[in-house]
């Protein structure tokens, strides 16, 4: 039986419910990486008609996480960056995405940037999902078109987050 969007926002809730710290969004990002590995929930809201970079197909009023589908279309990268005061949960529906791991060196200050060091490289493919708690800094990046889930702690549209430039390696 396929696994539905009020199923998932229903089991993400009650994971939440019973505990809205860490171990609550390890279940959440439990759930996402089960729907990114069923067929029909990624036809479903990531299907080849589905073009859209971001849109928020759930936002949970209570517990106010909102839960998006993405796709990027063609290769691109991102600067290092965390999610400000939220959490984040980047399940692979198609494609690969290669994250980066980031280690702060030095906070922004005075409107520049912070820096940081290069932690480490890894692959997140069809049905991995990866949390990133507060201040976990990270960046992707995808050689071709990717479709993710994307749960965020927050709406994170408007959340002003801090800019981070990469030390260079030697």
């Amino acid at each position: 039986m396929p696994y539905t969007l009020e199923q998932l926002s229903a089991d993400c809730r009650a994971a939440m419910d019973r505990d809205p710290g860490p171990k609550g969004r390890e279940e959440v990002r439990k759930f996402i990486a089960k729907a990114c590995a069923d067929k029909d929930f990624v036809a479903r809201h990531l299907g080849p008609d589905n073009k859209t970079q971001r849109q928020i197909i759930y936002e949970d009023d209570k517990h106010k996480f909102c839960i998006l589908a993405h796709v990027y279309e063609g290769a691109k990268g991102s600067n290092p960056h965390d999610h400000g005061p939220s959490w984040a949960i980047y399940g692979q529906a198609d494609g690969v995405t290669t994250m980066t791991d980031w280690e702060k060196v030095e906070p922004p200050h005075d409107g520049k940037p912070g820096k940081v060091r290069k932690v480490r490289d890894y692959d997140l493919t069809p049905g991995i999902a990866h949390l990133y708690n507060e201040g976990d800094l990270h960046s992707p990046s995808r050689a071709a078109t990717t479709r993710l889930i994307r749960v965020e702690g927050q709406d994170l549209s408007s959340v002003k987050r801090d800019k981070y430039e990469a030390l260079e390696t030697v």
